[in-house]
This record gives structure tokens, sequence and C-alpha cells, in this order.
């Protein structure tokens, strides 16, 4: 009775301990995953976006402009019909959620030629004029568009029409030098941080709720692993084992959580893409023999301050980017949700004898026009006799490229090579495949992180930081480990190694 009475206290307060530190750290990693990195991505995209837009919404206001100065230069109409035929047009436009954005004109002196809500300001010199801040925004406009032809302005301005309401705002401005004016557009910080605070609202609520799921279920398990501690040691020890299952399984849960709802929420939008980009590129190619016959009998105009041929190309390579863009959230999408969705070791394998030779020749084969472009010095050692294994030949397949083109990301020259090798290892009844740059290589505190999921140097160029995480539980479904290896400063090595198949 003495050591019962000793024991069940002890193993009842390392109990809670074990359970809520690993579930508290996992929640902890999730809220700064979504507050510390994908709400400022997600920040930084949306005002890009917002700036694309505000260009493309100023290259529509100079292809106006363009257009009456066309006419002017036909002599259709003379030179002051035809700016006030472009200024009358671009002061009734407005856009925007609420159809209160606006253009203006001004030119280089500058003096303001029209401002749908500060007509006080028309036919005045503002080179003076500065905002709240003391910035002179139109000075400053002046010089940017005489520097480059084009750009953005930060400054203080009123809310659309109410002048009482000053707010931080971003415009974008571009020359027309025929007639020495400069024509603009702007976005209001706010409407973007507005939109931010929305998102983080619904994420926060979501995120509460995953928290007080996990705390129920923590609190749960707590209680039923308390209540069945009635044997002893042995008791205990089999107790111990089942917390530390329920543990990894809150781990996995939670994390499933989140990538099950960030691929639900991308792959709407994505699949949107997909169905409207292939209808809008047969538009486009609809259109085209009519834009042709137009252009060709009127080969000097210019629309968005590009000729025909030009604009042309570019919208074909725009829409096949929006289709290749969506194609690829999508794979992504689905090898989120292969990540989230356990693996069923009673299944067999659906390849049981696959030839490594074969997966490194079809993988090189499929990424050869990439790779040549990078290096000419790529180069495959192919073991003789080798053992088959078992496992998935198209997701093997899908390792080795993900190890190639990150091979040939990593070359910084064309004198640097990189080569794969198969081999075999009788005596351990393995196969192994073994992809080596010479490039740069990898420093070592940064090898111990590059296999974490949305881990990426490259983010920049759009690298998720998936590629790595994926290929290794690939590989470990296969019961076979991926192995890194690098020294900085000359070369970088992966290799998968495989048990060889039962015979």
């Amino acid at each position: 009775m003495a050591t019962d009475h000793y024991t069940r206290p002890h193993s009842l307060q390392a109990l809670p301990v074990r359970i809520v530190i690993p579930v508290a750290l996992t929640l902890i990693l999730f809220i700064l995953t979504i507050f510390l990195f994908i709400l400022p991505q997600m920040e930084s995209f949306m005002m890009d976006g917002k700036r694309e837009t505000t260009r493309h919404l100023t290259e529509t206001a100079w292809s106006v402009l363009d257009y009456y100065h066309s006419r002017e230069t036909s002599g259709n109409l003379s030179a002051s019909q035809a700016q006030q035929a472009a200024v009358a047009l671009l002061a009734q436009l407005r856009f925007g959620d609420d159809h209160k954005d606006y253009f203006w004109i001004n030119d280089t002196t500058p003096t303001m030629i029209m401002h749908p809500y500060r007509p006080d300001l028309e036919g005045q010199n503002v080179a003076s004029f500065t905002d709240p801040a003391g910035n002179p925004l139109f000075a400053d406009m002046v010089a940017i568009t005489q520097t480059s032809g084009s750009g953005f302005v930060d400054y203080l301005w009123q809310w659309k029409e109410d002048p009482t309401h000053i707010v931080p705002k971003i415009s974008h401005v571009m020359a027309f030098e025929p007639w020495g004016w400069i024509v603009g557009t702007g976005i209001y910080v706010a409407d973007v941080k507005a939109e931010i605070s929305a998102v983080t609202r619904k994420i926060t609520l979501a995120c509460a709720g995953i928290v007080g799921v996990v705390l129920v279920l923590s609190g749960y398990i707590v209680w039923a692993a308390a209540a069945s501690r009635k044997a002893r040691l042995a008791a205990m020890a089999r107790s111990e084992l089942q917390e530390k299952q329920l543990v990894q399984a809150d781990k996995m849960a939670s994390l499933g959580i989140l990538v099950a709802g960030v691929a639900h929420e991308v792959n709407n939008p994505a699949t949107m893409l997909m169905l409207n980009a292939p209808n809008l590129k047969k538009a486009f190619e609809s259109f085209l023999p009519v834009l042709d016959d137009h252009f060709a009998r009127h080969p000097d105009v210019r629309v968005c301050n590009m000729a025909y041929p030009d604009l042309r190309t570019r919208i074909q390579r725009m829409l096949a980017a929006i289709l290749e863009a969506s194609t690829r959230i999508k794979t992504l999408i689905s090898d989120l949700k292969d990540f989230s969705r356990p693996a069923d070791t009673r299944t067999p394998f659906p390849d049981p004898a696959i030839d490594v030779n074969q997966v490194v020749e079809k993988a090189l084969a499929l990424t050869h026009n990439t790779l040549k472009k990078i290096s000419p010095h790529v180069s495959a050692h192919y073991g003789t006799h080798l053992p088959k294994v078992s496992g998935d030949f198209q997701k093997l397949l899908q390792v080795v490229i993900n190890l190639l083109t990150n091979a040939g990301q990593a070359l910084e020259n064309k004198n640097q090579a990189i080569t794969v090798m198969t081999s075999a290892n009788q005596h351990k009844n393995i196969v192994t495949i073994e992809v080596t740059d010479t490039g740069p290589g990898v420093p070592g505190n940064m090898l111990e992180k590059i296999m974490d999921p949305f881990y990426t140097t490259r983010r920049d160029d759009g690298g998720t930081g998936l590629g790595l995480f994926i290929s290794e539980k690939i590989v470990s479904d296969m019961q076979g480990v991926l192995e890194l290896a690098s020294e900085p400063g000359r070369g970088f090595t992966a290799r998968i190694v495989l048990p060889c198949a039962k015979k």
C-alpha cells in the first residue's frame, strides 16, 4: 500500500506535462505559421496585386490620351478639341468597389488640368502643393516621370470625395509626352488593410476553434489515461506508451487540419482559374483574326503604349502563364492532400518490382530540356544487375525529378555539373540512387532544416518548401531513407536508400 500511495501521484503529475507540452508546441507553431508567415505573405501579395492593377489602369488612361492624340495628328480634331475630349472622358470615369476611384491629369509645370474631387486646384500651379506630411507630391510626380516615364508615388491624400478624411495613398503616374501631360490614379492603403483585417478575423476565429477542440481532446486524453492507471509499474509503462501515441496523433491531426484548410481555401480559386483560363484563351484566339485585320490596316496604333504585335505576343504568354500557374497550384494542393492523408501500410505496393535504372532514365529524359539550359555537364552512371525495389514507380520518379530540379537550381554557372549514380549493396540488401551537384553546397545549419515543411531559400522564385518534405515522405512510405549531405563550396548530395524487393 505504501508503494501504491507513492507512485500514483507521481504518474498523475507527469502525465499532463507529457501531453500538454507537445500539444502546446504544436498549437504555438500552428499559430506562428498563420500570423507570422501566411498573413504577412498574403498582405504582401495583395499589395503587389493592387499596385499592378493601378499600373494597368494608368496605362488604360494613357491609351485614351493616345487615341485622341492620334485623331489630332490625323486631322480629325484640333489640338484643343482632342485635349478637351480626352479630359472630358477621363473626368467621368469611375471604378473600384464603390465606383469612386478616379483619374487626374496635370502637366509638367506642374499645373492641375483635371481633378474630379479637387476642382479648386484646376488651372492652378501645384509645384509647391504639399500633403499634411510636407511631401511635394505633384513635384515628385513630375520628377519620377522625367526620370523613368512612369512610377509610384506615396503620399497622404483625402479619402475620395471627403476632404476632411486624410489617409495614405499610393498612386501610379505616367507621362504623355506629346501633350506634356501626366496622368495618374491611385489606391488607398486602408482598402488593403481592411481586406487583411477581414481575413485575419476569420483565421483568428478558426484558430480559436481548433485550439478549443485540441484542448478538449487533450483534457479528455489526460482523464482517460489517468483513469486507466489501475495497475502498478507494468501498467504504468503500457499507459505511457499509449500516451505517446495519442500525443503524436494530436500533433498530426493539428497539422492535418491546417493542411486541409489551406488546401480547401486555395482549391476553389485554383479551379476557377483552370476552368476560365482555357475559355479566355479560346475567346482571345477567336478575336485574333479581327484584331489582326484591324491592326494590319492601322499599324501605327498603339495599345497600352505597346505595338500590336508585341501586345499580341504578351497576352498569349500571359494566358499560358495563368494556365500553367493554376495547374501548379492544383498540383501543390494534391501534394498537400497526399501529405495529410495517412499511409495505409496494409495496401501492397502498386509496383512490386521497380528497376531504379529505368526510373533515373525517365527522370533524366523529362528534365533534359530544363537541365541542358543550366549546364551541359549532366551525366549518369548506372549500376549493373541491380535488384528490384518495391513501391510506387510514379512517386519514386517524382522524387528523382525533384532532386534533379533542385540540383539544377543550385548551380551557379555552366561549368558546374550534375551526376546521377545507381548502385546496390547486396550485403545490406539495399539499392541506392544518388544525385550530386558541384554547386555552392548548403551550410550545416541550413541542412538541418532543409526537409522541414515550408522551409525554402527560393521563396521569391516561387519555391514552396514542400519538395524535399514530400519527397522524404514518399521514400519513407517505401520503407526507405532520404539522406542529405553537403560540403559548403564543393556541392550537395541527395541519396535515396531503398530496401530490395522480397523475392
